[in-house]
């Protein structure tokens, strides 16, 4: 299989995975009104897109049937990489055996997330206090895809402190395709400002060793504009961006057209209903509601019309809510 991470422009931009938001219905959203920009010179949307991570064991078990939920995906979200999260090489190498027969165009190992859940199993940020067990996993990982598809990490700084002297050698020593490297200690969680020198330090650690293995800064990038700058000043072949696609699935169109409060409306009920539909039996309805806020972020006027969204039970009761005559009055202020 072709490995796309050669055939990504530079520098490239990608969605990044996060867990109760990334999921099915958002990346169809995104991928229906994040591209639709993909005409004459213009450039729109990601450049590769990541799912939500998955829980490696989980999806080895008996009840990996509501775990591939999250592993569904259509052809408008290509390239799009599988995220796995484990301590133990068995189950990562069974994992990625799936992954590969699901038909995802990569595999990528998290190594960065500070739930305290996930860093008891010894995987996530822990992982960066346990190099060994690491580099295990990723030759569990590329045993298990057995060259049919590129690896890749997500991680951080270190844990503590800053490490990444120590820290990134050990994974480039595995000759991966790609590291998100969030640019923020496990210690800091998303409280310091990202650290975007240490970027550009992970860079000169790639070259100094004369690594093949892509680099991909991640933090505190509020737009494209904000991300094609941190590239220019790092170096990095690519950025990640992440909470800033909140509200906003236009986040990597290269336009300056304005979005209306009421197409936010429409796409807002689009994505509850694709959400009922892909993942109403398996997450509650009230996962979704993070997104209402967002959605309607910069409009005066609407403090009333955010309650009875919040307050919905159901994909048809936003519709209704949307389509209702107040919607527009509310957004009028």
């Amino acid at each position: 299989m072709e490995n796309f991470w050669t055939k990504l422009p530079k520098p490239f931009f990608a969605l990044a995975p996060m867990a109760e938001v990334t999921d099915a219905a958002f990346r169809r959203i995104i991928a229906k009104y994040g591209k639709l920009a993909r005409i004459a010179e213009w450039r729109g949307g990601p450049d590769v897109m990541w799912t939500e991570f998955v829980s490696a064991d989980g999806l080895v078990s008996r009840g990996r049937e509501r775990l591939r939920r999250d592993l569904v995906f259509t052809e408008a979200e290509r390239p799009i990489v599988a995220q796995l999260f484990t301590a133990k090489p068995e189950k990562m190498l069974a994992a990625a055996k799936i992954i590969v027969a699901l038909g995802f165009d990569g595999l990528d190992i998290n190594m960065g997330c500070p739930d305290r859940k996930i860093e008891k199993q010894g995987a996530g940020a822990a992982l960066m206090k346990n190099p060994p067990l690491a580099r295990e996993l990723i030759a569990a990982a590329k045993a298990g895809v057995a060259g049919r598809l590129p690896v890749s990490v997500k991680t951080r700084l270190g844990y503590a402190r800053d490490e990444l002297e120590t820290w990134l050698p050990e994974l480039l020593a595995e000759k991966l395709a790609a590291i998100t490297i969030h640019a923020r200690t496990r210690a800091e969680m998303s409280r310091a400002p990202a650290h975007w020198d240490a970027i550009m330090r992970a860079v000169a650690i790639r070259d100094d060793l004369k690594s093949k293995t892509l680099i991909i800064g991640n933090g505190d990038a509020p737009n494209l504009e904000i991300a094609k700058i941190r590239a220019e000043e790092t170096g990095a072949d690519g950025i990640m961006l992440g909470r800033a696609i909140f509200g906003n699935p236009w986040l990597f169109v290269e336009t300056a057209q304005e979005v209306s409060p009421q197409k936010k409306l429409q796409v807002l009920a689009e994505h509850a209903r694709l959400f009922e539909k892909l993942l109403g039996k398996v997450k509650s309805f009230a996962v979704l509601k993070k997104h209402f806020k967002a959605y309607l972020t910069g409009f005066s006027g609407v403090s009333e019309l955010r309650q009875k969204l919040m307050a919905a039970p159901d994909a048809a009761t936003v519709g209704q809510i949307i389509d209702h005559e107040e919607a527009l009055r509310f957004l009028r202020g």
